[in-house]
């Protein structure tokens, strides 16, 4: 196109451009423009999480490490904490309060170190989780990677963790002649589907408390509360013993309860089959599926907007 200037001369202007009259979106999309940090669909996020598995090990690990490196015991407080909460638990509650009634000493003391040991692995898992987000804003706003990996380092760092301190759950139990068994084979099952239990938690946790920080000074409350309706210090069933039923069987179905009654099962000879709810493998599989998945689902929604104000 070309007219005619004052001066006679001939000016040329420049052919209009192909990308006039295109919107914005249509062209970013000519061009292969993405929006950065959208969230990825969800099998393609399963994809980024698993080529981010080094890193989610690593990082677990070096968390872990960490933890009680200023502390001159050092990893020994991951045994050692646990352990003093069984001790002043056994002191109030199987011997002034008398929760132990029904079992003998020999069954007491293993089913309360197993209780706590199992229930500190899923309220450590829950208490990470919460702050997985807020408390790594600068990991998070400065690295490209799914979000998702935290929450899930954080939840395998306290696998890590109460497989250390097995080795003290299972001397108790041999010093309280509970032997090694065919049973102890059902630990690796129930620790898996506590797992993933466990990190459906934290991934729920992670994207609540990413928004409400003050979640984590509430938590402590509502875990102690869970603990103390979980049978962690005394069996459900004989405690209950000539209540309603149902509210023995609301307390035993709740996963934590769930969770532990395997664990006890499995180490402890004098802790058999009549102590367990109906179908409790089936129910224990059941709420690792419906909160991994569901917690999954729930954080991966929210991906793009962590650590964005």
């Amino acid at each position: 196109m070309s007219e005619t200037t004052h001066d006679g001369g001939v000016a040329v202007s420049a052919p209009p451009s192909p990308d006039d009259g295109l919107s914005p979106a249509a062209l970013a999309a000519k061009h292969g423009l993405t929006v950065s940090g959208a969230r990825p669909g969800v099998l393609d996020y399963v994809r980024e999480l698993w080529g981010r598995r080094h890193f989610i090990l690593a990082f677990s690990q070096a968390k872990l490490t960490a933890q009680y490196s200023q502390a001159k015991l050092g990893q020994l407080w991951q045994v050692v904490t646990p352990l003093l909460n069984a001790l002043v638990y056994y002191l109030i509650f199987g011997l002034i309060l008398n929760a132990s009634r029904g079992m003998e000493e020999e069954v007491y003391i293993p089913f309360l170190v197993t209780g706590v040991f199992v229930f500190t692995f899923t309220q450590s898992s829950v208490m990470a989780g919460v702050r997985a987000i807020s408390g790594n804003l600068g990991l998070v706003r400065a690295l490209h990677f799914p979000r998702a990996s935290l929450p899930i380092s954080f939840a395998l760092q306290q696998l890590q963790q109460l497989l250390f301190s097995m080795l003290v759950v299972f001397a108790v139990a041999i010093a309280c002649g509970s032997y090694p068994g065919p049973s102890w084979l059902l630990i690796v099952p129930a620790l898996v589907l506590q797992f993933f239990f466990n990190t459906g938690l934290a991934l729920i946790m992670a994207r609540l408390g990413s928004k409400t920080p003050d979640l984590a000074q509430l938590m402590p409350f509502v875990m102690r509360t869970w603990m103390y309706a979980s049978g962690v210090m005394f069996s459900i069933p004989i405690m209950l013993e000539g209540r309603p039923s149902w509210i023995a069987d609301i307390l035993q179905w709740n996963p934590a309860a769930v969770y532990m009654d395997l664990m006890r099962f499995a180490i402890i000879d004098g802790y058999g089959s009549d102590q367990l709810p109906s179908h409790v493998w089936a129910v224990a599989l059941g709420w690792s599926v419906l909160v991994a998945v569901g917690g999954f689902v729930y954080f991966w929604k929210a991906e793009e907007r962590y650590g964005r104000g």
